[in-house]
């Protein structure tokens, strides 16, 4: 009857002494927080930072899949529904300007096919009654990218498809044992006829096995592989003839 009894007062002793871990109701009584269950303010802080992640992430998606850009050379097709009189196919010129018809010339070098209907409508609204125009790329330069420097074997290369840089580098034969490929060069042409240079450490990225930062390459960007320290001073490392030889 004893150990009972003991037991029992050790037993009202414990849940006395875990009593104030717990939360308050409006009574302003201690309520049991359930094992694992976080504090309060620990919830607000959980949901505060997992709202921070959800809303922080970014969205590649225009960034992974551009539009098509408009370059010299480039067929169109232009009909006026309602307005035939008006259809008409122009060709891109080397300036980047077409001619059409009862407008005269009008910039369109680096457009995406929606900027230049949306010119359009612009430019026919001045004597059209909200003009209704269809446009069609009929031709144009097949999406590329260029490989220079030290590759086995550097050229322009057509762009099928996503191609991210790991895959464009061996689409171009892989690097060369001159190749510097933890200083390789993105060059991502912009339409106002300039380039965004971005540095890339492939060589650190493929030993790590870590492909998040293999960047997905654009229509013309061009990667440049540099030759590493070593093969620019080979050539003027004098020959000793003592059968030494630099790799």
């Amino acid at each position: 009857m004893k150990k009972t009894f003991r037991f029992f007062a050790m037993a009202l002793l414990s849940a006395a002494s875990l009593a104030p871990a717990g939360g308050q109701d409006k009574s302003g009584a201690q309520t049991p927080v359930p094992p694992g269950d976080p504090q309060p303010a620990e919830r607000k802080a959980h949901s505060e930072s997992d709202q921070d992640r959800v809303t922080s992430r970014p969205v590649a998606a225009t960034e992974r899949y551009p539009r098509y850009l408009l370059r010299p050379s480039d067929v169109l097709q232009v009909n006026f529904p309602i307005s035939p009189e008006y259809d008409q196919s122009v060709t891109v010129q080397p300036d980047g300007y077409i001619n059409l018809r009862g407008v005269g010339d009008l910039y369109v070098a680096g457009k995406s096919v929606p900027e230049l209907l949306e010119a359009l409508k612009k430019t026919y609204q001045q004597f059209l009654h909200e003009p209704i125009i269809n446009v069609e790329l009929k031709e144009f330069e097949k999406p590329y990218f260029i490989a220079g420097g030290e590759f086995g074997h550097p050229g322009k290369f057509e762009l099928r498809g996503d191609t991210t840089v790991a895959e464009a580098v061996a689409i171009a034969g892989g690097f060369t044992d001159k190749a510097k490929h933890s200083e390789v060069v993105l060059f991502h042409r912009a339409p106002n006829g300039w380039a965004e240079a971005k540095r890339l450490d492939v060589k650190q990225m493929l030993a790590n096995k870590d492909l998040s930062e293999d960047i997905h390459l654009r229509p013309g960007d061009l990667l440049y592989v540099p030759k590493n320290t070593l093969s620019k001073l080979r050539q003027f490392i004098p020959n000793t003839g003592l059968g030494m030889t630099i790799p």
